[in-house]
């Protein structure tokens, strides 16, 4: 009963007759029974709040990095992890059951305290190869991961002026300039004329996996969730950087991967006018690219007098090479949708199936009817609608990637035709 007399909104209260306006002012009665849970940020004239947040979030982070443990106090945690270990193994292995774990947590400092928690004990404890204890290096790797990626967090944060939680392209290139220097795999190999390339790559390729929706904004949470921060800072080892193999491509943000990307672009501009238009994209990949999925990837995407510069070219490679993933299938999807209506029907399959068809005749192989293809492609994908195709359908079946590919690209569909047929000769 209490609880609903506190929900209760007396009529004094409310009234709906009052304009939005009256009843968003300060004063209002409302405010009494619900709380406001929403208050826009300062507006960049604004020269009193403005400021104020700047500085409420600057402090807020200087409090959050005071939280960290430096230097001395990792070196001190480690000394007494070894001298609570449990057991030495004949390969040097140095473990720590729980007992002796508790003995750590009580003498290292408040801060270790709050990450040596019990639950991680267990949850190390899960992936142990060894019964009942972990290995203390384990332990202090954990230590120094989550370190590093608050770190990497209020690090973020410094862009995000007034703490908003997010940041735009904008920030994030900023963010990645000024970290270029710490970055020595980056930097010892770097050339100045080339960096506005490599910032530009590098934030191409965070937003296309992490603004599918094209918000123009990613929280800075997901930044560090996803692992893309990770692996961008892991490029801070400079022992590694000694050892640089150009084929060495594992990381997404080295520089023999974004020197690949950025090579795939220059051996696709045969004029050399750092554009690219529809003729040179053809030969992307096998070249096999289906002329009318090219023609609508002109009519979809940014293209300046009709050519595609640098940065429209990066959200199709993605697509194009990382086409599994939630972000390629909303590219994708978003050209293959001619009418802008949300899903796909057999008309659309058709239009599509026409570029693929002028490949067939190209190559005079065995003619293919459309009907059946059509049959196949919506047998595969199992829609709610047994008469469009959205693409939550496509995610859902897992067979995205299978319906693109054999739409857009020859080769892939011929891949496909004959799938029974290269099982066999495995």
């Amino acid at each position: 009963m209490e609880l609903e007399s506190n929900l209760q909104v007396s009529s004094e209260a409310f009234d709906e007759n009052v304009s939005l306006k009256q009843c968003n002012a300060k004063d209002h009665p409302s405010y009494k029974q619900i709380p406001k849970f929403f208050d826009p940020p300062p507006k960049p004239d604004d020269k009193i709040r403005q400021p104020l947040c700047k500085n409420a979030h600057s402090i807020y982070l200087q409090s959050k990095a005071d939280q960290l443990l430096n230097t001395d106090e990792l070196n001190e945690m480690w000394k007494i992890l070894e001298k609570y270990a449990t057991e030495t193994t004949k390969s040097n292995q140095q473990l720590i059951g729980f007992d002796d774990f508790l003995k750590v947590v009580s003498e290292v400092n408040d801060k270790c305290k709050k990450i040596m928690t019990v639950e991680l004990f267990f949850k190390l404890l899960a992936t142990s190869n060894c019964a009942d204890m972990v290995e203390i290096i384990s332990i202090y790797n954990y230590v120094m991961r989550r370190i590093l990626l608050i770190q990497g967090l209020i690090g973020l944060s410094l862009y995000d002026e007034i703490g908003q939680g997010y940041l735009n392209e904008i920030d994030l290139e900023c963010y990645i300039t000024d970290i270029i220097p710490t970055l020595a795999q980056v930097s010892n190999h770097l050339h100045p004329s080339f960096e506005r390339f490599y910032v530009c790559t590098v934030v191409k390729k965070v937003f296309f996996f992490l603004d599918h929706l094209h918000t123009r904004r990613i929280r800075i949470k997901d930044i560090v969730s996803s692992g893309l921060l990770s692996q961008l800072l892991e490029l801070r080892d400079s022992a590694k950087s000694r050892d640089l193999v150009v084929n060495e491509t594992g990381n997404w943000f080295s520089m023999p991967a974004v020197l690949e990307v950025y090579e795939n672009y220059l051996d696709l501009d045969r004029d050399h006018d750092g554009m690219l238009s529809k003729k040179e994209l053809s030969q992307y990949g096998s070249g096999s690219l289906s002329p009318i999925f090219l023609d609508r990837a002109f009519e979809v995407c940014r293209t300046y007098n009709g050519e595609m510069d640098y940065k429209t070219f990066l959200d199709f490679y993605f697509a194009m090479e990382y086409r599994k993933t939630l972000s390629a299938m909303h590219y994708i999807f978003r050209i293959l949708d001619i009418n802008q209506q949300g899903y796909l029907t057999a008309q659309t399959l058709r239009y599509f199936f026409d570029g693929i068809e002028e490949g067939i005749k190209a190559v005079k192989t065995v003619k293919v009817n459309f009907q059946d293809l059509k049959d196949e492609i919506f047998d595969m994908v199992r829609p709610k609608d047994p008469m469009k195709i959205t693409l939550r359908d496509l995610i859902n079946s897992g067979q995205g990637e299978t319906v693109f590919s054999i739409l857009i690209e020859f080769d892939k569909f011929l891949a496909y035709e004959n799938r029974e047929q290269n099982l066999q000769n495995v």
